[in-house]
C-alpha cells in the first residue's frame, strides 16, 4: 500500500512540476511577444496600411485558429490568452482570420478612417457614396488581394445587371452603354465578365495592357491568388500561379469570351449629363454610359523623386526581369516590399553590387519573409542597406546620396549603372473626386463600418431551447408513466414504447451517442494538424454546442427521466458534467482575458502620451520626461513575469513601496528642474496608471492561467464519459434485448 501512495505521489509532483515548468514558459513566451509588440509601436509596423483585423476583446475566446490561419507571419499573436495585433503593417487583407474565427470577433477593416483621405467613401454594392451608378472596385477601394478584386468585380457587374433588369439603370443613348469599366486588371476583367453574363451593353478601357498592376510584376513572380472562381470562366484549380500563366489565362480568357477591351486609352475624367448619365473622357473620345465602375488601381503614375539626373534613360520605375541585370553597379530606391524584393532580386545576379536606399530608421512596411530574407542578403554580404539617406543627384556614372548619421547630414557618393524608383506611385484621386467620389469618411453618415457577423450561438441556444420544450412536453403528456415509481413501469401500456431499450427511448439514446460522436468531430476540424476544413469554424463551434445541449436532452429522455447508478447513468453524470464545464470555460474564455489585454493597450496609449510629453518639453531642453519613462518601465519589469507566484505576490507589496519612493524623488527632481505644476502633475499621474495597467495585466494573467487548466479538465471530463458511453453501448448490445430491426 506505501509503494502506490508513493507512486501517486510522483506522479502528482511530476504533472506539478511540469505545470509550472510550462506555465514559465508561456510567460516567458509572452513577454517576448510583448516585447515585440512595443518595438513594432516604436518602428511604426503595428499600424496598418490599409487592410487590418480589429479584434473584439469581448468576444475572443483565445482559440488561435486566427493565428494559425494567417499567411502572413506576426501579424497576430496570443496575448493573455487572446489575439492580439503586433505587426499590423503586415496585413495585405486575406480574411481568413476573420473566416475562422468561431464567435466572429474579427472584422476585416480598414484600420482608423477618421483621419485618411486616400480611402473612397463607399456604399452598397461599392458605389460611390451620393453618387449614383459610379461604382468602384479593385485596389482603388483599399483593398488589395486579388481575390478581393474579384469579388469586386463580379458584386458591380451584378448590381448592374440587377438595376437595368429592374427598370432602374438610365436608358443611354443609341451610341452609348450600360456600363463602361476603367482598368483591366482582375477587378475589371472580372466585371467584363460578369457583364457579359448579365446581358449589359459595355466596354472596357485600360490604359496600359491586360492585367493592370498584375501586369507590372516581376518576371516569375508568385502570384497568392487563394481559390478563385470568375465569372464564365469558372474556378481556378490551383491557388498559386506564377506571373505570366496568370496572364496568359487572363488572355485567353478574354479572347474566348470576346471581351470589348481597348487598351492603351486612358481615363481623363467623368461629367455627369442629362437624363442622369455620363460622359468618360479618354484620349480616344468620349464615351457615354449609364454606369462607370472604376477598376484603376491605386498606383496610378510612379512617384518621382524629384533630383536632378532623374531623366536619364538608366532611371527605371519597375522591374520586369532582374536577370537581365548582370555585372552592374545598381541603386535601389524605396522600402516597400516591391523595392526590397527587387534589390534582393538584383543581387542575386551575377556579378552584381546592390545598394538599397531607405530615408526611414527601419522597414517597418514589409512582409516578415521579405524581412527575414534581407536580414540574410546582408549577413552575407549580398547587397549594402543605407537607412536615413535620400537622393539628391542622379548621374551618368555615380549617384549623390545624403545620408543622416547621428543626427548630422553626410554627403556619400556610390558608382552607379541603373538606378530603381520604387517609392510608390500617385494615386488617381484628383481624377475620382472630379467625378464625384468623395474621400471624407463623414459622408458615409450613420452607415457601420464593420459589420458584426455575430457569434452564431443564437441558433445553438434557440434549436437546444426547442428541443427542450419538446422534451418537457413528452414528460408532462406521459407523465403517468414517469412519475411511477420504476418497479411498477414495467405493467403501465407505454412501456415498451418509452422503456430505454426500445422504442422511443431507444431512439433517443442512439440519437444523443450520434450528437455526441458529432460533437467531438469539432476537434478535428479545430486541429491545426488535421487537414479537415469543411465548412467555417464559427459553424462547427455552433453545432459543438447545440450538439451538447441536445445530446444531453437525448440522454434524458432515453433514461426515461430516471438515470440509474449504471455505468449509463454514470456516462449521464458525465454528459451533464461536460455540458456545465463547458459553459463556464466558454464564459471565462470570453470574459477573464479581455480585461488583461485591454490593460496592456491602455498601457501602450500611456506610454504614447509619456513619450509625446517628453518629446515637447525636450524642445526646451528638459529631459525630466525622459527620465520619467525609463522610471516607469522600470517599475513595470520589476517583478512582473519573472520568478514563482509566490516571489510575485511578494513582489507586488515591494513595487508598492517602490512606486511611492520613485514619485517621490521624481517629484522632486521636477521641482527642481523647474517644471510647471500642472505639468509634473499630469506627468505623474500618467506614471502611476501605466505602473497600476501593468499590475492588473499581471494578476489578471495569473487568473487566467489558473483558469486555462479548466479546458484541459473539460477535455478530460470528456474523454471520462466517452470511454464510460462506449461501455454502456457494448453492454447494451451484449446482454440488452435490442428490437429486431437493430439485429
Amino acid at each position: 500500500m506505501t509503494w502506490t501512495i508513493l507512486l501517486a505521489l510522483a506522479i502528482a509532483l511530476a504533472l506539478a512540476m511540469a505545470g509550472l515548468f510550462a506555465r514559465r514558459q508561456e510567460l516567458q513566451a509572452m513577454e517576448q511577444k510583448l516585447e515585440e509588440r512595443s518595438q513594432a509601436i516604436q518602428r511604426g509596423s503595428h499600424h496598418a496600411r490599409l487592410q487590418y483585423p480589429s479584434i473584439d476583446l469581448s468576444k475572443c475566446l483565445g482559440c488561435g485558429t486566427c493565428v494559425r490561419a494567417c499567411p502572413e507571419e506576426g501579424v497576430l499573436e496570443l496575448i493573455h490568452g487572446q489575439a492580439l495585433v503586433v505587426h499590423g503593417a503586415r496585413c495585405v487583407g486575406h480574411g481568413l482570420c476573420a473566416a475562422e474565427c468561431p464567435v466572429g470577433a474579427i472584422a476585416l477593416t480598414l484600420g482608423d478612417l477618421s483621419q485618411r483621405k486616400d480611402i473612397p467613401v463607399l456604399e452598397d454594392a461599392n458605389e460611390a457614396a451620393g453618387r449614383k451608378n459610379i461604382f468602384l472596385a479593385g485596389e482603388v477601394t483599399g483593398f488589395a488581394l486579388i481575390r478581393t478584386a474579384i469579388q469586386h468585380g463580379q458584386a458591380v457587374g451584378a448590381e448592374v445587371g440587377r438595376r437595368k433588369k429592374m427598370g432602374t439603370l438610365p436608358t443611354p443613348t443609341t451610341e452609348g452603354y450600360d456600363l463602361i469599366i476603367i482598368g483591366a486588371g482582375p477587378a475589371g476583367l472580372t466585371c467584363a465578365l460578369e457583364a457579359k453574363s448579365q446581358g449589359l451593353n459595355f466596354l472596357v478601357l485600360e490604359q496600359d495592357s491586360l492585367g493592370g498592376t498584375v501586369a507590372k510584376y516581376p518576371r516569375r513572380k508568385l502570384v497568392m491568388t487563394q481559390p478563385i472562381e470568375m465569372p464564365l470562366a469558372g474556378k481556378f484549380k490551383r491557388s498559386t500561379y506564377e506571373k505570366e500563366e496568370l496572364m496568359l489565362r487572363w488572355e485567353m480568357i478574354a479572347e474566348e469570351h470576346e471581351l470589348p477591351i481597348q487598351t492603351g486609352v486612358r481615363f481623363e475624367g467623368i461629367t455627369a449629363t442629362e437624363n442622369g448619365l455620363y460622359r468618360v473622357d479618354s484620349t480616344r473620345g468620349p464615351f457615354v454610359a449609364s454606369a462607370v465602375c472604376m477598376a484603376l488601381g491605386r498606383r496610378g503614375t510612379p512617384r518621382r523623386l524629384g533630383v536632378p539626373g532623374e531623366d536619364l534613360k538608366k532611371v527605371s520605375y519597375c522591374l520586369i526581369d532582374a536577370q537581365s541585370y548582370q555585372n552592374r553597379k545598381i541603386l535601389v530606391v524605396g522600402g516597400g516590399d516591391s523595392a526590397v524584393g527587387a534589390a534582393m532580386g538584383l543581387a542575386e545576379q551575377s556579378g552584381n553590387d546592390v545598394t538599397l536606399s531607405y530615408r526611414g530608421k527601419a522597414f517597418t512596411r514589409i512582409k516578415a519573409r521579405n524581412e527575414s530574407r534581407l536580414n540574410k542578403c546582408m549577413d552575407r554580404g549580398m547587397l549594402e542597406v543605407i537607412l536615413q539617406s535620400n537622393v539628391t543627384e542622379i548621374g551618368e556614372k555615380e549617384v549623390q546620396l545624403a545620408v543622416e548619421e547621428n543626427g548630422e547630414i553626410l554627403m556619400r557618393s556610390l558608382p552607379n549603372d541603373d538606378v530603381f524608383i520604387m517609392a510608390g506611385g500617385i494615386p488617381p484621386f484628383p481624377l475620382l473626386e472630379q467625378a464625384g467620389v468623395s474621400f471624407d469618411q463623414s459622408d458615409l453618415g450613420a452607415a457601420e463600418l464593420v459589420h458584426n457577423r455575430g457569434t452564431g450561438l443564437l441558433p445553438a441556444l434557440g434549436s437546444a431551447f426547442g428541443m427542450t420544450l419538446c422534451a418537457l412536453a413528452l414528460y408532462w403528456w406521459h407523465k403517468d408513466y414517469y412519475q411511477l415509481p420504476l418497479p411498477q413501469r414495467p405493467s403501465h401500456d407505454l412501456h415498451n414504447f418509452l422503456r430505454p431499450s426500445a422504442g422511443l427511448g431507444l431512439l433517443a439514446g442512439i440519437l444523443g451517442a450520434a450528437l455526441i460522436f458529432f460533437n467531438l468531430s469539432y476537434l478535428a476540424r479545430r486541429s491545426a494538424k488535421i487537414p479537415f476544413s469543411m465548412g467555417s469554424l464559427q459553424g462547427w463551434m455552433t453545432s459543438h454546442v447545440a450538439t451538447g445541449i441536445l445530446a444531453l436532452i437525448s440522454a434524458v429522455v432515453h433514461s426515461a427521466f430516471s438515470p440509474q447508478d449504471t455505468v449509463g447513468g454514470h456516462a449521464f453524470l458525465g454528459l451533464m458534467f461536460l455540458v456545465a464545464t463547458g459553459a463556464i470555460g466558454r464564459y471565462l474564455y470570453s470574459f477573464v482575458p479581455h480585461a488583461a489585454n485591454g490593460r496592456e493597450l491602455e498601457l501602450e496609449e500611456i506610454r504614447a502620451d509619456l513619450a509625446r510629453m517628453s518629446a515637447e518639453w525636450d524642445r526646451d531642453n528638459r529631459a525630466f520626461g525622459q527620465e520619467v519613462q525609463k522610471e516607469v518601465d522600470r517599475l513595470i519589469q520589476s517583478g512582473r513575469w519573472h520568478g514563482s507566484l509566490l516571489i510575485r505576490i511578494f513582489a507586488l507589496i515591494r513595487q508598492q513601496w517602490n512606486l511611492r519612493k520613485s514619485m517621490r524623488l521624481l517629484r522632486n527632481r521636477g521641482r527642481e528642474e523647474g517644471l510647471p505644476a500642472s505639468q509634473l502633475k499630469r506627468m505623474l499621474a500618467l506614471a502611476r496608471r501605466a505602473h497600476w495597467n501593468a499590475l492588473l495585466a499581471t494578476h489578471f494573467e495569473e487568473v487566467r492561467g489558473i483558469l486555462a487548466s479548466w479546458r484541459y479538465f473539460h477535455r478530460w471530463v470528456a474523454l471520462l464519459m466517452v470511454l464510460l458511453l462506449v461501455v454502456h453501448i457494448v453492454t447494451a448490445v451484449r446482454y440488452a434485448s435490442l428490437p429486431a430491426w437493430l439485429t
